[in-house]
């Protein structure tokens, strides 16, 4: 039987665009349009765009909404302002990892919350079955478009649009706004390493608001850029990918996601389990790795030492900006330590690779706006 696939509002602008269009999360969605590589390096060097309508949006408000969601997140709600965003994740009750999201205090008891795509119904169900009094939560996936501004040229891109000063909007903040009388919530975030913005709009208004932004981005020029660029971006800077690095199989701990967990927070799903791991120590790590060799590593990969099999890839690749293969992978706890030398098996072939400090990737345009920030 053949499975229907989602599609964003701007799947016809992807057709004629001549984007190559893959299944993804149950959605239709671009997977490069002139190259992976090409869509990549832009974004390094000035600008992309992305489509990542198929992620999810949910509402939590109410009086409650903040005791509600302490205990639905691992990362301490009580610390965001009106403005400003965190990322955390949420649990199952044996502490592994149902999703990873980003939180954001829109209004004093008013909550915006982006879940990954496979999950946003699954978390919904969740924080439902998990409901309490003074809490009220709304999927409002259906109703918002995504668009996701990246690149040292975002702020130059989008503050030709927007009403008020960009400066005024730190990094890792939101705020409702509006782009040529379309109204939307931009956020400061991203999932590349770069500067960039994400502009949520209603659903039938996102074509709109992504050609106003190719308009005035045209003479970088800036680049449409697919799930491709976006993973090769995410995978220089270490950022977990659920499914591949992060699941419900593994905890914050072991996934190197220990600092959204604030056990001192009080009493949230999970808990329990985290407080026993961190006083045991983890069994394994999620770490970064480099081929010294040529190769390109993939999920599901096995990773060996002395012939020994003491891991497994979760997620790798070639790096556009470093030219070499990288990689994310689970190893025993032993093994875990920077300059470890070991093998990742290739098909037929044992490659040398070695445990690296991470981001991969270090000269990204977000590191400079936290410095000027502090």
């Amino acid at each position: 039987m053949r499975i229907m696939l989602k599609r964003t509002p701007l799947y016809e602008l992807h057709l004629k665009l001549g984007a190559r269009m893959v299944p993804f999360a149950g959605w239709e969605m671009p997977v490069q349009y002139r190259g992976i590589v090409e869509e990549h390096l832009a974004v390094r060097q000035k600008a992309g765009l992305f489509d990542v309508s198929h992620m999810g949006e949910i509402r939590v408000k109410g009086p409650k909404a903040l005791e509600f969601l302490q205990h639905m997140t691992t990362n301490d709600v009580s610390r965001l302002k009106v403005g400003q965003s965190q990322y955390s994740t949420v649990l199952n009750e044996e502490g592994g990892i149902k999703d990873d999201l980003i939180v954001g205090r829109l209004k004093e008891d008013e909550y915006f919350l982006v879940p990954n795509a496979s999950n946003a119904e699954k978390i919904f169900a969740w924080f439902k079955e998990h409901e309490i009094p003074g809490a009220e939560i709304t999927n409002e996936s259906p109703l918002w478009g995504e668009i996701a501004l990246q690149g040292p040229s975002s702020q130059e891109i989008l503050q030709k649009v927007v009403p008020f000063d960009l400066n005024n909007l730190p990094y890792f903040h939101l705020t409702e706004s509006q782009i040529e009388r379309v109204p939307v919530i931009i956020s400061r975030t991203g999932y590349t390493g770069e500067d960039g913005f994400e502009i949520f709009s209603p659903w039938d208004e996102t074509p709109r608001v992504w050609e106003i932004l190719m308009e005035e981005g045209k003479g970088l020029p800036l680049e449409p850029c697919g799930l491709g660029a976006r993973n090769t971006l995410r995978l220089e800077m270490r950022y977990a990918l659920h499914g591949n690095d992060i699941d419900e199989t593994t905890n914050p701990i072991e996934a190197g996601l220990g600092w959204v967990v604030k056990l001192g927070k009080g009493d949230f799903i999970g808990r329990e389990v985290l407080l026993k791991v961190k006083a045991e120590g983890p069994k394994r790590k999620l770490v970064g790795f480099e081929l010294l060799e040529q190769g390109v590593p993939r999920e599901h990969y096995k990773v060996l030492k002395d012939g020994e099999e003491v891991g497994m890839v979760t997620s790798g690749a070639y790096s556009p900006s470093l030219k070499k293969g990288i990689g994310l992978a689970y190893l025993r706890i032993e093994y875990h330590q920077p300059g470890t030398e070991l093998e990742v098996q290739i098909r037929e072939k044992l490659v040398r690779a070695q445990v690296v400090e991470t981001p991969f990737w270090k000269s990204g345009t977000v590191g400079k706006i936290r410095a000027k920030e502090v």
